[in-house]
């Protein structure tokens, strides 16, 4: 470790010279500084309480899965969920209630979806997954699906309530949207119908 006002012994070239010790710990201290700054751009993409992506990280992996399927010619959907009733959840049972129910919902998506499906946390109770490699597919499937992962969460949550959801999709079509951007744009409009 360098001490102030102490001089340094320098090298050849005037630069200074640190013994084994003083390099391990320099060397620390930018490993430390380098792994905040990996922390810290993970957590700006990252929905503090779901652990899922938010609308900017979803957005970057969403982009990224859609750039993959254009050049391996395959297809893409975005399906899109909202929870029913939230606003009565956390009206009636609490904030920290609510935000069980997002949590919830949350391990409910990561269960339900491949690996390489993208997932993630618009806002509020806004979720999304990006299923790639795949075309229109059978909602109401889907939703069973979930359904029964949900039943089984209710059941052994024993709330005054049991979570819902709302589910649509949009199909990627290269012609019709440049981006992840516009795709999340039209899912939100047919979210606020």
């Amino acid at each position: 470790m360098l001490i102030p006002g102490k001089s340094l012994k320098t090298g050849a070239r005037n630069e200074p010279l640190l013994s084994p010790t003083q390099e391990r710990e320099l060397l620390r201290d930018l490993a430390r500084k380098a792994e905040q700054e990996v922390i810290g751009v993970q957590m700006a993409s990252m929905d503090e309480l779901t652990l899922l992506p938010n609308r900017h990280g979803f957005t970057a992996l969403a982009q990224l899965g859609l750039d993959a399927c254009q050049r391996l010619r395959t297809p893409a959907t975005l399906l899109f969920f909202d929870l029913d009733n939230f606003k009565h959840i956390n009206y009636l049972y609490g904030r920290a209630e609510g935000d069980d129910a997002l949590k919830t919902f949350a391990d409910v998506l990561r269960i339900a979806f491949r690996e390489n499906d993208v997932i993630g946390r618009l806002g509020d109770d806004e979720f999304v997954a990006l299923l790639t490699g795949s075309s229109a597919v059978e909602l109401t499937a889907i939703k069973a699906r979930l359904e029964e992962i949900l039943d089984e969460r209710n059941a052994t949550m024993h709330r005054g309530y049991d979570i819902r959801f709302s589910i649509g999709q949009i199909e990627f079509d290269p012609v019709r949207y440049a981006s992840v951007e516009e795709l999340l744009a039209d899912a939100e409009l047919a979210l606020s119908h």
